[in-house]
This record gives C-alpha cells, sequence and structure tokens, in this order.
C-alpha cells in the first residue's frame, strides 16, 4: 500500500504541468536587469514581443525626469528615447513646464510585465504625466513618492480644471511626429481637444479615446524602418475621429444597459515564453 501510494505521488509530479513562476515570461524578462547585449530591434508586437539592444534613458535631462525609477522600466528603443528628448525640449518651451516626467517605457529587454501593463513590451511605448513638471532636480525618493495629476471629470466624460492648453499643445506635438502611431488618452480630453483645434485636424486621428489614461497620456511609436520583426498595429479609422470620442462619452453619461447575451469575460492566460517570437528566447540569453 505505501509502496502504491508513493508511485501514485510520483506520477502525479510528473504528469501534472505545473504553471511555475519560471515558466512565466513576465518572471523571466522582469528578473533582468540590463539590456541585451544585440543590435536594437523590436520584435513581435506591442503587447506580446520584446527587445533586444534597448537604450536606458537617463534618469534625469535638461528637459526631462524618469519617474518610478525602482521599477527600471526607462528603457526604450533608440527612436523612443530620441522622441521623448525632443518632445521634452518642445515641453519646456511651454509656460509653467520645465519640461516632462517620463512614466513607464519598458523593461530592459521587453517583454510581458511582472505587474502593470499589457502594452510596453517592445520599448516603444511611453507614458508622460500628465503633471507639468515645475523642478527637474527630483531624488530617487522623491520621484517614488510624488504623484501626477488626473485631468478628468465625470469619469472621464469632461475635463478638469487641470486642463491647460500646455497639454493640448504637448499632446499635438506629439501627435504630429510622423513616428507616432497613436496617443491613448481618456475621452473627454479628445473631445476637448477637438473643440480646440481650429485648423488642419488630421493630426487628430492619432488621438484614441481609452479607459483610464487620465494622470498620463500614453504615446504609442510606429515600428521603426528596416525592423521586420516588429508587428505594428492596425492604422486608426479614417478621420479625425472627433464623433467616436464623442459617443464614448455618451455612453459615460448614459451608459447603455448590459447586454443579457453576453458572455462572462474569460480569465487571461499568462504568457509565456513559446508564445512570444522566436527572437526572444535569444534576447534572453543574450549577455
Amino acid at each position: 500500500m505505501v509502496r502504491y501510494l508513493v508511485a501514485l505521488v510520483l506520477s502525479l509530479v510528473v504528469t501534472t504541468p505545473v504553471a511555475t513562476a519560471e515558466k512565466l515570461a513576465k518572471q523571466q524578462f522582469g528578473a533582468k536587469k540590463s539590456a541585451s547585449a544585440q543590435k536594437p530591434a523590436p520584435f513581435g508586437s506591442y503587447s506580446k514581443g520584446c527587445i533586444a539592444g534597448a537604450e536606458r534613458l537617463p534618469e534625469t535631462g535638461p528637459t526631462w525626469q524618469a519617474m518610478r525609477l525602482s521599477r527600471n522600466r526607462n528603457w526604450g528603443h533608440p527612436e523612443t528615447i530620441d522622441f521623448i528628448k525632443k518632445l521634452s525640449a518642445f515641453a519646456a518651451r511651454q509656460t509653467g513646464w520645465k519640461g516632462l516626467y517620463i512614466g513607464d517605457i519598458s523593461q530592459p529587454r521587453g517583454g510581458p510585465m511582472l505587474t502593470g501593463h499589457r502594452s510596453h513590451q517592445i520599448g516603444l511605448d511611453i507614458d508622460i504625466w500628465m503633471l507639468p513638471p515645475k523642478r527637474l532636480d527630483l531624488s530617487r525618493k522623491q520621484r517614488e513618492n510624488i504623484s501626477s495629476i488626473s485631468l478628468r471629470r465625470s469619469k472621464g466624460a469632461y475635463v478638469n480644471e487641470n486642463w491647460t492648453r500646455q497639454h493640448f499643445e504637448v499632446m499635438k506635438a506629439a501627435a504630429k511626429d510622423k513616428r507616432t502611431a497613436r496617443i491613448f488618452v481618456f475621452p473627454g480630453a479628445k473631445v476637448q481637444m477637438c473643440k480646440m483645434e481650429k485648423g488642419n485636424r488630421k493630426w487628430l486621428r492619432k488621438i484614441r479615446p481609452w479607459w483610464g489614461h487620465h494622470y498620463h497620456f500614453h504615446v504609442r511609436l510606429k515600428c521603426p524602418k528596416g525592423m521586420r520583426g516588429c508587428v505594428n498595429q492596425d492604422a486608426p479609422p479614417a478621420g479625425d475621429g472627433c464623433k467616436d470620442a464623442e459617443q464614448w462619452v455618451q455612453d459615460i453619461i448614459n451608459p447603455p444597459p448590459p447586454d443579457p447575451n453576453a458572455q462572462p469575460r474569460k480569465k487571461r492566460r499568462e504568457i509565456v515564453l513559446a508564445d512570444l517570437p522566436k527572437q526572444c528566447s535569444g534576447v534572453l540569453r543574450s549577455r
């Protein structure tokens, strides 16, 4: 009887799949403290990929500071780092702004994160705080404890008193950069920008309403030229997108009734290394 029980236990150990932390991609990528010694290259998509040879955004620059340094998420493709430097220099020319506070970009080798984002995996996503920097000499401790400000009112249907012309101009400049694929911000902000723009409205197409995104706006860059392993998101729908944003606002103010035929949301499966592009194994192995 004892031998039978021992054999049974051993068979369960051998045949039962165990989702150990080591098998989860987020644990493997989250453990890396530095970039891979490879040429810069994003592989896969924004929500399922990695980045080789990432560049680290300096913690402090002439017109920016990286925030929440303990997360070690101030890494991105060189195009991303250049974008931040140029946009922050523009922001520093706005009244009352010293530059930009930069939130999460990516982990040193990208990939799924231990906490938070589904995207930000290939070094081409940037969270930019809504808080206008008054100073750029914050200590590491201060950067952990300071908070951004919210710009939303009525659950995101409208902007609040923190909204300024400078927020409009900074996001407009970000959208007009040819490298930008889209910018995520709460619906009320998009509607407000639609009202404020009196000239060429082409750039508004890149401003996309999305839940949250009222303490920061999220810039997503296109795959850099020549990066064949990188997968772009589909382009935004044609037009300036203002009517769509207005519908988001109406749905916030007057929520539609729940769909009686809606299926329960399935729990999302954790990403393992096999789910990512094959190049990501090499990114992890690289010194």
